[in-house]
This record gives C-alpha cells, structure tokens and sequence, in this order.
C-alpha cells in the first residue's frame, strides 16, 4: 500500500479532532479542505501517471485530457 504525506497542519488538526475529541467548526473545515486538496492531487498524478504509461496513443491522449481538465488548463492552449 503507498503511503501518502499530508501538511503536518492537517495532521495535527485531524489529531485533534479525532484523538482529543476537540471538535468545532473551523477545524472541521480546515480538515474538509485539506483532504479534499490532497484527494485532487492524488486524482491528478493518478492522470498523469496513466498518461505518461498508457499502452495506446488513444488511452494516452484520453488520460492526458483528463489531467489538463483537472488542472484547469482551457482548451486553447492544449495541442
């Protein structure tokens, strides 16, 4: 299984709440956004992992479109 690495911000946050039972809004939201940003990361190397690996041109162009889509790159400066 891979590991993955978070801010240590996050983790003492996610400490709090769920070891110390200190739980209130702010830090609710704080943990929402970090793992939701972590979470579009690992979406977006797993497309670019697929892109860079992809056996077909077609399976390759797709994951490529994929990635950019994620990364908000506008269709006028792909090639």
């Amino acid at each position: 299984m891979a590991k993955i690495q978070i801010d240590e911000e996050l983790f003492c946050e996610l400490c709090k709440v769920h070891l110390l039972g200190i739980s209130d809004s702010e830090a609710a939201l704080k943990i929402y956004k970090g793992l939701n940003s972590k979470l579009e990361a690992l979406n977006a190397r797993a497309h670019y992992t697929q892109y860079k690996t992809a056996p077909t041109e077609e399976e390759q162009q797709e994951a490529r479109s994929r990635y950019l889509e994620l990364k908000c790159v506008p269709k006028s400066f792909r090639w």
